[in-house]
C-alpha cells in the first residue's frame, strides 16, 4: 500500500469521477423501466401478504434498506437473507407473499438454490439483476434490469454503481407505491412516532403548551405586576387580557423598551407597554407550523388560542428542545 501523501486535487478527481459513474449509472435506469416495473409493481398492490426481499452479499446488505423504506412507507415487506433461506428460514415465506430476489450476476450458487424451492410455491418472484439473461432473471415473473456498465471500483470488482442502481431501484418502488396507495403525512407519522421527523408529523401545539405556565396579566395591572409574570412564568412573555380577551402583550423587550424610555415607571400599567394585536396560533396548529409562523414575523413567542380563549405560550425554545428545528 502507497502510504505517500497524495495532493488535494487529485483526491478530489477521484471523488468525482466515482460519482460521475454512480450518477451515469442511475441515470441509465431511466432507460431500463418499463412494463415489467409496472407489472411488478401491480403485483405488489394486489398480494394480501408482504414483499420479502432477499439477498446476498452487498445486495443483501441493500435487500435490508430496501424492506426498511417499504415499511417506513406503507407496504409490508421483510427481510430474508439468501443463504439462510436455504438452510432453513424459507418457512418465513407465506403463501400470499410476494418475493424480491436482488443479485448483480443472478447466477450466484445461493440464488441457484432458492429459486426452484421459490418456484415450488405460489408466490411470484420478482428478479432484481444487472443480468436479463441470468438464471435469476429466466425464473422470475417480473425483471427490474439493474445493468450497469462498470463499477465505480477502479478493479471493477467492489460493488458500488450495481449496488447504488438496486438502491434506487428500490426506491422508485416504494415511492411508486406509496402515490399508488395515497399514503399520507399523517399516515407517515404513524410509522416515524420518534426522533424530529415524527415530531413535525405528529406534534401540536396543544402538546408543548401544556407543560408551560399561562403568563397574563389584566389590561391595567401596574408595570411591577407584569415584570413579576413574565420573570416567574419564565417565558419571556405575558399575554395582556381584557377580563378573558386577549388585547395585547408585553415581551421582555417591551420592558427594556421601557425602562430606557422612563426614568420613573410608576403609575404606568399594562396597556401602557403593550403590542396590541398579537400574534396567536391555534392549539391544533402542527407546532412546526407553529415555528414557520415565528419565523415569517421575526418573534420568538406566539400566544396560543381555542375557541378564541386564551390557553397558554409556546416560546422558540420548546421547538428547540422537541427538537423541530
Amino acid at each position: 500500500m502507497n502510504n505517500t501523501l497524495t495532493s488535494a486535487s487529485t483526491i478530489i478527481d477521484l471523488a468525482k469521477k466515482t460519482i460521475t459513474k454512480e450518477r451515469d449509472a442511475i441515470t441509465h435506469l431511466l432507460d431500463l423501466i418499463d412494463e415489467d416495473f409496472a407489472n411488478a409493481i401491480d403485483c405488489i398492490i394486489a398480494s394480501k401478504g408482504r414483499v420479502v426481499i432477499s439477498g446476498i452479499g452487498k445486495s443483501a446488505i441493500i435487500a435490508s434498506k430496501i424492506v426498511a423504506t417499504l415499511n417506513s412507507t406503507g407496504t409490508p415487506a421483510i427481510f430474508m437473507h439468501a443463504a439462510d433461506a436455504i438452510h432453513g428460514d424459507l418457512g418465513t415465506v407465506q403463501d400470499d407473499d410476494v418475493v424480491v430476489c436482488i443479485s448483480k450476476s443472478g447466477s450466484t450458487p445461493e440464488i441457484k438454490m432458492l429459486v426452484p424451492l421459490l418456484k415450488r410455491g405460489k408466490n411470484k418472484l420478482i428478479a432484481m439483476t444487472g443480468n436479463p439473461d441470468s438464471f435469476l432473471a429466466k425464473q422470475s415473473d417480473f425483471l427490474l434490469n439493474t445493468f450497469v456498465k462498470e463499477e465505480a471500483c477502479p478493479n471493477g470488482l467492489a460493488p458500488t454503481t450495481s449496488t447504488t442502481a438496486q438502491l434506487v431501484m428500490g426506491d422508485a418502488m416504494a415511492i411508486v407505491l406509496l402515490e399508488l396507495k395515497g399514503f399520507s403525512s399523517s399516515d407517515f407519522a404513524k410509522y416515524h412516532p420518534g426522533g424530529a421527523l415524527g415530531k413535525k408529523l405528529y406534534l401540536r401545539v396543544s402538546d408543548i403548551i401544556k407543560n408551560n405556565q399561562v403568563p397574563q396579566v389584566q389590561l391595567h395591572a401596574e408595570v411591577k405586576q407584569v415584570i413579576v409574570e413574565i420573570s416567574e412564568k419564565m417565558l419571556g412573555v405575558t399575554a395582556v387580557l381584557k377580563e378573558d380577551t386577549i388585547v395585547g402583550i408585553v415581551t421582555d423587550g417591551d420592558i427594556r423598551r421601557m425602562l430606557n424610555k422612563h426614568d420613573n415607571i410608576k403609575g404606568l400599567t399594562a396597556a401602557d407597554i403593550m403590542s396590541s394585536d398579537p400574534k396567536t396560533v391555534h392549539t391544533d396548529t402542527l407546532a412546526v407550523k407553529a415555528l414557520e409562523l415565528m419565523q415569517q414575523k421575526g418573534i420568538s413567542q406566539l400566544l396560543a388560542t381555542e375557541n378564541g380563549a386564551y390557553k397558554g405560550v409556546i416560546h422558540l425554545h420548546n421547538l428547540i428542545n422537541e427538537g423541530i428545528l
